[in-house]
């Protein structure tokens, strides 16, 4: 593999020299680690090929220090030899799942780039060959799971179809796209999750729009990157509260984003993408050496960007279709959800978004990742609102009103011998055909006001209905020096008494209160999960606020 010389369709564009050298040194820095551990017995064959695409790029690469190295060819022969031997005879394998069309599909895509990156007169270049043709089949007659897991699919076929065209795999290609795209005008994929995006749909989309003739679906990853400009934290990492996947509570940065941002920076001329590009390039951090097998499969890539324009740093955004808002002013942002798909199917489950955190706040380096509500209800959990309202230019409303019932006798025709229904309550199952049976209720109504404030956000909270205990729970992002709290135990658990507590890490502070009164209360995850063993605790420092139902208490967040 060449250094590419002039790039773009006209010949004229030039390369981004420091881009080339920093992929290089990432890549560079990986080679030894998967030299050490290249024979794993429990990586999965995702993590194999991989491996192998690290190994391969430094080989074939002229500005590596391993190019042509003869020390990576046992190594990479190895990891190719273990593709094949793990395939099933349908071609697919076992990732968690098993005889996986999905899994299958993110082995063959690196599969194809390592195929594309060989020299042809490698001997490895007929396994490699091997194990496409033996998987794409089943890739073109199997099933998936989720909603990515369609354009990875197609995304692995348009790669196989590329390299042996076989009109099966163009068709089932075909099948999954008249589906048509799970996304919204503004952007937003159906699992809302910014990892899924960054890892499979946008690449995944690109690829067919590249490789199956599709160029209109440049449209929907382009939609997204404009979305994920607002989702940006200052320090790279990207909003997932939304989210409908695992990432929902993890803590993701943008450097998934870097070949996606500056192809469509390339294919767009928006400088705001070139800005997102190149702050990615600065910071330097996650495993950037993997993006360098792309690059030289596709050397326009490395084409020097348009020149930059500023990111939105200063807006109000509002997203009703997955129920959350987004503000920033510099280097103070907030996050607003009421989303959560829990009043529609009240369980814990992959594909569900279920975040009790309803707002986040961050001032520079001082970051309060999570703000929750739990009143002792009936074991009913987290205050989850059932939307977001939007009730000013930077004002939300979130509410929810929980119930629980007690069960009066079934009617007379309705009685038998004392065997019953097994039925469920709403929050538990007994046999007792509670669907039969007249009900007397407890309510408790949650209302809580977000609004905008000169220096950070006033959050009103309003209950009306049976008297009870309520806990608010703060929960700031490890490392940094909590203030004017008491310290309940020594497992990072704190209470605001009364006055105003701080958290600062260096210069940046964040104030919070008032403190509403001595009483401990309890954060009530609910029946269903705390019989299950789940832990619903955020990581850091939690510093807790309570109060009794019904009335109101003001929390106010300043930086």
């Amino acid at each position: 593999m060449r250094s590419p010389a002039k790039l773009g369709c006209d010949g004229v564009a030039t390369v981004d020299e420091d881009f080339l050298t920093l992929l290089t040194t990432a890549n560079e820095a990986q080679i030894p680690v998967v030299l050490a551990n290249h024979q794993d017995p429990g990586d999965s064959p995702r993590t194999v090929a991989r491996k192998a695409r690290r190994l391969v790029s430094g080989y074939v690469w002229s500005r590596s220090a391993y190019h042509r190295d003869a020390t990576l060819l046992e190594p990479i022969g190895r990891l190719v030899e273990q593709l094949a031997a793990r395939q099933h005879e349908d071609g697919l394998y076992d990732v968690g799942n098993l005889h996986s069309p999905p899994d299958t599909a993110f082995v063959i895509q690196d599969v194809c780039v390592l195929y594309a990156l060989l020299d042809v007169a490698s001997p490895l270049r007929k396994t490699l060959a091997g194990i496409v043709r033996k998987a794409a089949p089943s890739l073109a007659a199997g099933g998936v799971h989720t909603p990515n897991h369609r354009w990875e699919v197609s995304a692995a076929l348009a790669r196989a179809n590329h390299l042996f065209p076989d009109r099966r795999y163009a068709a089932r290609i075909d099948d999954w796209l008249a589906e048509g795209i799970d996304a919204t005008r503004d952007g937003i994929y159906s699992e809302r999750s910014s990892t899924y995006a960054a890892e499979v749909t946008n690449p995944s989309l690109l690829t067919i729009a590249r490789l199956h003739d599709r160029p209109e679906l440049v449209e929907y990853v382009r939609r997204n990157l404009e979305l994920t400009l607002y989702l940006l934290e200052p320090n790279g990492e990207v909003d997932t509260t939304a989210s409908r996947r695992q990432d929902q509570k993890e803590i993701r940065e943008v450097w998934w984003y870097l070949t996606q941002f500056r192809e469509l920076a390339l294919h767009t001329g928006d400088g705001r993408f070139t800005t997102v590009a190149k702050s990615i390039e600065a910071r330097g951090t996650g495993e950037l050496g993997d993006f360098l097998a792309e690059v030289l499969e596709r050397p326009s890539l490395a084409a020097t960007l348009p020149a930059a324009a500023p990111a939105p740093d200063d807006f109000v955004q509002h997203y009703p279709s997955q129920a959350s808002a987004r503000v920033r002013r510099g280097a103070r942002t907030a996050t607003i959800f009421g989303g959560t798909d829990f009043h529609e199917f009240p369980v814990i489950a992959s594909g569900l978004s279920t975040n009790p955190t309803f707002f986040k706040f961050r001032h520079g380096a001082a970051i309060l990742d999570s703000v929750r509500l739990a009143p002792q209800f009936f074991g009913t959990g987290h205050f989850r609102a059932d939307g977001l309202h939007r009730t000013g230019p930077s004002t939300f409303k979130l509410q929810q009103e929980v119930q629980a019932a007690y069960h009066l006798p079934l009617p007379p025709e309705l009685r038998t011998s004392g065997r019953y229904e097994l039925t469920p309550e709403g929050r538990f199952y007994s046999s007792m055909d509670f669907g039969n049976r007249a009900k007397q209720y407890r309510s408790l109504r949650t209302a809580v006001r977000v609004e905008e404030m000169a220096d950070g956000f006033d959050l009103t909270f309003g209950f009306d209905g049976d008297a009870t205990a309520y806990a608010i729970e703060l929960c700031f992002r490890p490392g940094g020096t909590l203030s004017g709290v008491d310290a309940v135990d020594a497992d990072g658990n704190y209470q605001l008494v009364s006055g105003t507590g701080s958290y600062t890490v260096g210069d940046d502070r964040i104030e919070f209160g008032p403190g509403n009164g001595p009483a401990r209360v309890a954060m009530d995850p609910g029946e269903q999960y705390t019989y299950l063993g789940g832990n619903l605790t955020p990581d850091g420092l939690r510093v807790y606020l309570t109060g009794r139902t019904p009335g109101a208490q003001v929390l106010r967040i300043r930086a």
